[in-house]
């Protein structure tokens, strides 16, 4: 176990290390911004916080100290710290963490130093650890990019999770970014993203500048914004373009949003369950973008989507669904990724397929003087 907290302040080791957490916050906090190594074993419930937090308002501080520990009292104060030692005894590397590192985090160290265990807590908590992380990112925001831009289908993001200094912010996300974006786990909170996305630039780098390699992203991600120091950037960079054959972008895309994802809702429910929530997503990124399409053909659409399905239950293909893919493609997503790229036809450095791309990313002369 830990026997000194001289490392507390080093947030950049807490952070690029994933250094686990027992964030000891009210689920609703944790829910509002959470850094990614950290658990939450609140040593109060969202009700037992208000309450506490209404006393002292009414009552003042000991007052609200005297009802804290009437409501985690007995068999209820046993349970959570027995949850607190067994993540103590999993992660003895580990600290603990609440709002600004004052009393409740002070609290649990007490309680877990009578139980046998000394565990350093994160001096300024959480508020002092978000400061860091949107520090992170307005410094490193600052630093060479090059954006990889292309067509739906050429495994932009591939690509960019191949490449040591690749950020994958659509991961990051946990969305794709277009209207068939969303994946089956729900999007972090922002401050969640931003966060993570701290973490991923400290671990991506030391104290040595790089090239960040970024996919050509709008200012959304699904429902969370890419920092405004981050996109500032991004829109001065410069950018490489994949290229690469209709047909293969069409297999790939067969495989990441038919293949895939059926196999991703099969796997957290059962077969009905999941089919009927892998139609929903399919529909729902067909219904996003219906006034664009136009009724007509979205209805058509639709029909031609309505049967790949069938089809694809009952054989277990998902061939039938490039019915309504490959038009989609050609009338829909490839003019306007041509209409947006043509805004920043001066930007562009480097065009070729995905191979191409991938070794002048690698090797490129541009990337090395940009470092």
């Amino acid at each position: 176990m830990h026997n000194a907290r001289s490392d507390t302040q080093q947030y950049e080791i807490l952070l690029r290390n994933d250094i686990p957490l027992i964030d000891v916050r009210a689920p609703v906090e944790f829910a509002q911004g959470a850094m990614p190594a950290a658990l939450n074993l609140p040593l109060m419930t969202d009700d037992e916080r208000a309450a506490v937090g209404t006393c002292y308002k009414q009552r003042g501080q000991k007052a609200a100290i005297e009802l804290g520990h009437s409501l985690v009292k007995g068999e209820i104060r046993d349970t959570r710290i027995q949850k607190w030692l067994e993540q103590c005894r999993l992660h003895p590397e580990g600290y603990l963490c609440c709002a600004r590192g004052g009393m409740r985090s002070h609290i649990v160290q007490h309680w877990l130093r009578e139980a046998g265990i000394n565990y350093p807590l994160v001096e300024g908590g959480y508020k002092a650890l978000r400061h860091y992380a949107l520090q992170t990112i307005e410094s490193r925001s600052k630093w060479p990019m090059v954006l990889v831009s292309g067509n739906t289908g050429c495994g932009k993001t591939m690509l960019i999770r191949a490449l040591p200094t690749g950020v994958d912010l659509e991961g990051l996300a946990r969305h794709r970014g277009s209207s068939f974006g969303r994946t089956i786990v729900e999007q972090p909170s922002q401050a969640s993203f931003e966060n993570n996305l701290a973490a991923t630039l400290l671990k991506k780098s030391a104290d040595t500048q790089v090239t960040w390699v970024i996919e050509d992203e709008g200012r959304m991600i699904g429902s969370r914004h890419i920092p405004e120091s981050f996109r500032e950037n991004m829109a001065r960079a410069p950018i490489v373009v994949v290229e690469d054959p209709f047909e293969v972008r069409l297999e790939r895309l067969k495989t990441e949003y038919f293949q895939q994802m059926s196999e991703a809702f099969l796997s957290v429910s059962d077969e009905e369950s999941a089919w009927k929530n892998y139609a929903e997503y399919l529909h729902h990124g067909l219904f996003a973008i219906r006034r664009r399409l136009g009724m007509e053909r979205f209805q058509q659409f639709t029909m031609v989507l309505d049967k790949a399905l069938e089809f694809q239950r009952n054989t277990g293909s998902s061939d039938g669904h490039l019915a309504w893919l490959a038009p989609l493609l050609e009338e829909y997503y490839d003019p306007m990724y041509r209409y947006q790229l043509s805004k920043k036809a001066g930007q562009i450095v480097f065009r070729g397929d995905y191979s191409q791309v991938e070794s002048w990313l690698r090797g490129s002369s541009y990337v090395s003087q940009a470092k």
